[in-house]
């Protein structure tokens, strides 16, 4: 199984009642695993945002159950403002925060390093290096959670969180784990005490705040006593030492294959793999300097261990080398790899590195395809950005004079050709934010801010408030395809309740915005490209807050039910090879044929945007049941 199931499997087996997250790549898949599992008596949602799920753990770790929060690195920073208060008063029961970063961008957003939020919260972490370690050590967090009363986090980076191992999953009689799925047997608590529950005064918070740090002392004793931190020293003294974290731990015993050819002798290397990344490590610190005249240190992303190392060593007196960011001999981006061990190993014992160490990787870097980064055959998202586009050009505009604020999801598409729409890119729900700035600033022509269903249930709500409460004059494209769909297509407070959870109520944006306020709202069809462009060009023009919907559901969940918008058919005598459908829509359902464009029926959703742009009649459409 993957990192993220061996984790969600590893928190059932620890006994959770209750599962709250926000999909965001690369930690989605947990929480869908867990729903995909469907465990009796354990609640699990996708929730509003990653603030809302935090705080619905928190409660049911307060009543003395076991919970766990997911999200990616990003979705930290909107769930700190209730975890960092969460962390001065402790839990009750066990409370787990499942964080995955993203060394190398493989998904977007900001290369974060959650290592920064354990150490300004002074709670502990532990960061497995395999699937198999996740499913282990979750466990292990829900223990040292419960025993230290303190929030633990757990991370994993993309290569954990995504990659398949095995994982053994039976106990000690061999009885298959999987089977064993429901919560602990406890009956809630309810606790009244304002001095651990509140930050009522001073006094209170400072209270809480000391014993905020006696936890994390007391979680990093329980975790030396776990054995968490292996460490392996050389026979004999004044060798080279290795320092893994997290999955670079994972390639430790191939670089010392690799320099091995060089004559390093594997034996002479003594290695220390630090699981429990926070609280710092100092004993086994202590014991690797004194044992060893150059260490190498290898993290991804932020030098915190290597920090912690150097006043480790300012306090010995220690007169060796230490290697790693803070040297200078590694960057401060990107993911870690076979190449940065034996790199690290070469710095430290002055061998050389074998001329073909890195020969198959060059190889099948060279076999892998460019892609372009554009929305799906049938993206209703296409049809709107094609429609801002025309809009601003028949309201009289240049492209470069007219600001489209983006927003995350597949919504940021729109900053790629063929569209070249959406300028900016910030955070969730910051497209609304960002363009009452542009509007403020004294700007003559229009300012539309873009933002997808999800991303406004997520952040989106509170600063469409600020806009009509201070009337700023924008135009704010809402596009509702009815899921959360960049991360897998999960379902969110608008997606049809035929699709939630039992018991849940679909929210309808359609009704929301009027009855915040707006008077000028306008609902399009973004497969209608004539009436979409007319309205956007109508509503940019229009004075005060301005709202269109564009509603039309996702092409991957509606063509999964057997749903199809309509059939379409080139007429060859037709077509001239313009390439206007190639080149305004970007479908990549459409080719160039001999003598005319040839359009994939296994990709073809039959959306009709590129009949709308051919101006010769060369395509023809018969409709389907989009509607339906």
């Amino acid at each position: 199984m993957t990192g993220n199931e061996a984790l969600a499997l590893g928190a059932l087996h620890a006994g959770i009642k209750v599962a709250a997250g926000y999909p965001g790549t690369p930690s989605t898949r947990a929480l869908e695993s867990l729903m995909l599992l469907n465990p009796p008596g354990v609640h699990i949602e996708w929730s509003t945002n990653e603030k809302v799920a935090f705080e619905i753990a928190l409660g049911a770790a307060w009543a003395g159950h076991r919970a766990l929060c997911t999200m990616k690195m990003s979705g930290l920073n909107v769930a700190y403002d209730s975890l960092i208060s969460a962390a001065y008063s402790g839990t009750v029961g066990g409370l787990v925060i499942y964080v995955a970063d993203d060394p190398g961008v493989s998904a977007g957003m900001a290369e974060q390093d959650s290592r920064g939020f354990a150490q300004m919260s002074d709670l502990p972490m532990i960061e497995p290096t395999s699937a198999a370690e996740a499913y282990r050590l979750v466990q292990t967090a829900f223990e040292v959670s419960e025993q230290a009363s303190t929030p633990v986090f757990i991370r994993l980076v993309t290569s954990t969180a995504s990659s398949f191992a095995p994982v053994q999953v039976r106990d000690d009689n061999g009885v298959d784990a999987k089977r064993n799925t429901g919560p602990l047997n406890r009956k809630p608590v309810l606790i009244r005490d304002i001095n651990k529950f509140t930050k009522a005064g001073a006094a209170i918070c400072l209270a809480q705040h000391r014993d905020l740090i006696a936890r994390l002392d007391k979680a990093g004793h329980i975790m030396d006593d776990m054995g968490l931190n292996q460490l392996q020293l050389a026979p004999e003294a004044g060798g080279v030492g290795i320092v893994a974290c997290g999955v670079v731990a994972s390639y430790i015993k191939e670089g010392l294959e690799v320099t091995s050819r060089s004559g390093l002798d594997p034996k002479s290397v003594s290695v220390l793999r630090v699981t429990a990344v926070h609280p710092f490590l100092a004993r086994a610190a202590q014991e690797l300097l004194r044992h060893c005249n150059s260490i190498v240190i290898l993290e991804e992303l932020e030098p915190y261990i290597e920090r912690g190392f150097y006043v480790q060593a300012q306090r010995m007196g220690y007169q060796g080398k230490l290697l790693g960011k803070v040297s200078g001999l590694f960057e401060r981006v990107g993911e870690y790899g076979l190449r940065h061990v034996v790199q690290g190993i070469s710095a430290a014992t002055g061998i050389s590195i074998p001329a073909d160490a890195f020969q198959g990787n060059a190889e099948a870097e060279k076999l892998a395809a460019a892609r372009p980064i554009t929305v799906c055959a049938g993206c209703p998202h296409r049809g709107t950005f094609m429609a801002i586009n025309t809009a601003i050009r028949k309201a009289g505009f240049k492209k470069d004079d007219v600001m489209v604020t983006g927003d995350i999801g597949c919504t940021i598409l729109g900053m790629n050709p063929p569209f070249n729409t959406v300028w900016n890119e910030l955070s969730m729900g910051a497209s609304i934010g960002l363009a009452q700035g542009f509007a403020y600033s004294g700007l003559k022509t229009p300012v539309i801010a873009t933002i997808g269903d999800s991303t406004f249930f997520h952040a989106g709500l509170p600063a469409l408030a600020n806009v009509i409460q201070h009337q700023v004059p924008i135009t704010i494209v809402i596009m509702d395809n009815g899921w959360t769909s960049m991360t897998g297509m999960q379902f969110n407070a608008g997606t049809s309740e035929a699709f939630q959870q039992p018991g849940s109520r679909t929210l309808d944006i359609a009704k929301i915005v009027p009855a915040m306020g707006v008077d000028q709202f306008f609902v399009i069809d973004p497969f209608d490209l004539d009436y979409a462009a007319e309205t956007i060009q109508k509503a940019i023009k229009l004075p005060g807050v301005k709202v269109v919907l564009a509603r039309q559901e996702c092409v991957i969940p509606a063509r999964r039910r057997g749903l199809q918008a309509g059939r379409i058919r080139v007429i060859a005598e037709n077509c001239n090879l313009c390439k206007l459908c190639i080149t305004i829509t970007g479908c990549p359902a459409i080719s160039l044929g001999a003598n005319t464009i040839v359009i994939d029926a296994d990709q073809c959703y039959g959306c009709n945007l590129c009949g709308a742009v051919c101006n010769r009649d060369a395509i023809e459409i018969e409709m389907g049941d989009r509607d339906g």
